[in-house]
């Protein structure tokens, strides 16, 4: 359990949703572990927040644990995506605790937001890689042109689904400094905002979502991996960890979701604490705005 996520499911305000997807991680595997450590590694944090006067273990929060995961991605997404769907029938916000990136398909499903704010070192922009369309490399591309869990869109659509759900209507990226050619073309569109790091602390992200409802995910990975080693694609010239808090908490208020993803075992927790910190940062600012 989550440490305090004390409330009942019938009285929840947040659910906190472990998701162990670890099939399609192209470097260092590992996000199996990711549900888990970032659990044990929220331990040590004391209960009060000063900043909101509020205590964690009071924000109505539940731990439904995690939602084993298999090797058949498009299987897995579809069984996640319905029970995240059943949270949100129950006017809770779904906190998902990654697996690899791949499972945010299925909580922006679940959500359906107008816009899909992503903190990540790369664009995630690609039909496939390796030619798997279910990759952790393609997930951004699937929220934006509408694949959800359902059918990938086939090459020169423009983002018209061939099925699935309604594509959002923008994709933040912020902090992303890596992808191939084909995914900055593709990041060229209007309907995709990229962030490099160093603009990031100047972008107000609650300005430009400008009242819309915003999906946020968070892949560690964002982080310089001074701060995070453990996740699997580490890419240098990063965020610092205060920066991915304040992104968090402008985004929280306008957010009906929220997910941190690729945490792996390949560190001494610095990955998993900062994924925990940073869902604690999402409850208490989304609680308080």
């Amino acid at each position: 359990m989550f440490p305090g996520a004390t409330a009942s499911r019938d009285e929840a305000a947040y659910v906190f949703v472990g998701a162990p997807l670890d099939v399609s991680t192209s470097f260092r595997p590992g996000t199996r572990f990711g549900p888990e450590r970032i659990r044990r590694f929220a331990r040590p944090f004391d209960d009060y927040d000063r900043r909101t006067g509020m205590q964690f273990s009071e924000c109505a929060v539940h731990d439904r644990g995690d939602v084993r995961a298999w090797d058949d991605a498009p299987e897995y997404l579809e069984w996640l995506a319905g029970e995240l769907r059943g949270v949100v029938a129950d006017d809770a916000v779904p906190i998902v605790l990654g697996g690899e990136h791949t499972v945010s398909a299925a909580a922006a499903s679940a959500v359906d937001p107008e816009v899909f704010v992503c903190v990540d070192a790369h664009l995630d922009l690609r039909e496939a890689y390796d030619g798997n369309e279910y990759s952790h490399a393609t997930v951004t591309r699937r929220i934006l042109d509408g694949a959800g869990v359902g059918a990938y869109p086939t090459e020169g659509t423009d983002g018209d689904s061939a099925g699935g759900d309604p594509g959002v209507e923008e994709a933040m990226i912020l902090g992303a400094r890596t992808g191939s050619a084909a995914e900055w073309d593709r990041a060229e569109a209007p309907e995709v905002t990229v962030v490099p790091p160093e603009a990031v602390p100047d972008f107000d992200v609650g300005a430009r979502l400008n009242g819309r409802s915003a999906y946020l995910s968070v892949d560690v990975d964002a982080a310089d991996p001074g701060f995070a080693p453990g996740t699997g694609t580490p890419e240098p010239f990063g965020l610092a960890p205060r920066e991915m808090r304040e992104v968090v908490r402008a985004v929280a208020p306008s957010a009906e979701g929220f997910d941190v993803v690729e945490v792996n075992d390949r560190d001494d927790g610095q990955a998993a604490s900062l994924a925990a910190k940073l869902c604690r940062a999402f409850v208490y600012a989304h609680a308080d705005g």
